[in-house]
């Protein structure tokens, strides 16, 4: 039973396109889907975290590619995903765990949000999910492979954020996040209504983590991780290598027969 289970968890002879494969969550999602024995190509704007770990890489380097990819342009999502889409041939899985924003990013809030801020990162955020991933089905129905597909919601996707745990922070709440993670999960099912006999499109919610907040260089602010933790029935904040343990799951074939589901992973934050 036990190896039957870890055999289905393998992703041996499978090719895996991770967009933001070098972030919070991307760098752990590739380094546990090189260990499940895939091949991964990363597609992200900046390959430093590749760098800053080439000797533990070192093992896996014929089974680990990367494209510098930019979701911000036009050109990346039109021409340049096709010319990778055409050297790597088509992937059994697609992971988009990206997160793109403008420099108006921190004044997404609804006191300070103006309108040309709010349309152009809808466009770079929830727009490149969607154009990407439709792309990628295609590809996938086209070349009959039986693929899964993994973007990445949150729980402010599917709730209102709570305040309480902006308070005697310098942070705020974020109107444009809620609209593009909502829209991201609604558009999951969507995608899963339409390619489900070729393939499993699913969405992942990852609930508040330690790390660097988008857009500075510093983790979140000590207050902030107490007002956070005090909701959370685990009392804590989770951790990237958590939510990559629940991608491989959603992408393998463990996971064979969930198609349109939003996997909330929050230790709890939602039910409370």
């Amino acid at each position: 039973m036990i190896k039957e289970l870890e055999s289905k968890l393998l992703l041996k002879n499978k090719t895996v396109f991770i967009i933001g494969g070098c972030g919070l969550i991307g760098f752990e999602t590739t380094l546990l889907f090189l260990k499940a024995q895939a091949k991964v190509v990363v597609l992200d704007i900046s390959n430093q975290k590749l760098v800053e770990n080439k000797k533990s890489l070192n093992k896996f380097k014929n089974k680990i590619f990367y494209e510098f990819f930019d979701c911000t342009k036009d050109e990346f999502l039109e021409k340049k995903y096709h010319e990778i889409l055409n050297k790597y041939k088509c992937p059994n899985i697609l992971i988009n765990c990206s997160y793109p924003f403008t420099k108006q990013w921190s004044k997404s809030n609804f006191k300070s949000i103006s309108k040309s801020n709010l349309d152009e990162n809808i466009k770079i955020h929830l727009n490149s999910y969607c154009w990407l991933a439709r792309v990628t089905a295609e590809k996938m129905k086209s070349k009959k492979i039986n693929g899964s597909i993994i973007l990445f919601g949150s729980i402010y996707g599917i709730l209102g954020q709570d305040l309480n745990i902006y308070e005697n922070t310098s942070m705020k709440e974020n109107m444009t996040y809620s609209i593009i993670k909502g829209g991201v999960i609604n558009f999951t099912r969507q995608m899963a209504s339409y390619y489900g006999k070729h393939v499993r499109i699913n969405s992942i919610s990852p609930g508040g983590l330690r790390g660097h907040v988008q857009g500075k260089s510093k983790n979140q602010e000590k207050k902030f991780i107490i007002n956070y933790s005090r909701k959370v029935p685990i009392n804590r904040l989770g951790n990237s290598i958590e939510i990559a343990h629940s991608t491989l799951f959603l992408a393998s074939d463990a996971a064979s027969y969930i198609n349109g589901h939003n996997l909330i992973v929050d230790g709890g934050w939602s039910i409370v």
